[in-house]
């Protein structure tokens, strides 16, 4: 039998001003593996077709960097709503990807951020 935790933490993305350095950094810290999933954002692995769970993405112009968390979640909108009725905010209104995943940015009351994500519908 198996049982799915409600809400998991599923992801995670290192947003940084430099994706080469950083790179270096985790695979050298960890011997974490990087591919071009697309331009500008490298998938995290721990070897050939190794996934952990993450990616290193360009974080551009001013924004800092950060590491964000990702919880899998059933509705991607109803978070939204929710974060704000808890006293958070939208830091990254809903978006949808070509092939149907999607996913915000949120943040806490403290001003924290992490995602919510929903996979896509196949």
């Amino acid at each position: 039998m198996s049982t799915r935790v409600a809400d998991p933490v599923t992801w995670f993305e290192v947003h940084t001003p430099d994706p080469v350095r950083s790179q270096a950094f985790y695979g050298g810290m960890f011997g974490w593996t990087f591919s071009e999933e697309a331009p500008g954002y490298h998938m995290v692995g721990m070897g050939e077709n190794a996934p952990i769970g993450g990616g290193i993405t360009s974080r551009g112009g001013d924004q800092p960097p950060m590491v964000v968390f990702n919880v899998e979640v059933g509705d991607v909108a109803a978070a939204c709503r929710r974060v704000e009725e808890l006293g958070g905010t939208v830091a990254m209104p809903l978006q949808e990807t070509p092939n149907g995943l999607r996913f915000a940015y949120l943040a806490d009351p403290d001003g924290s951020t992490f995602g919510v994500w929903t996979p896509p519908a196949n």
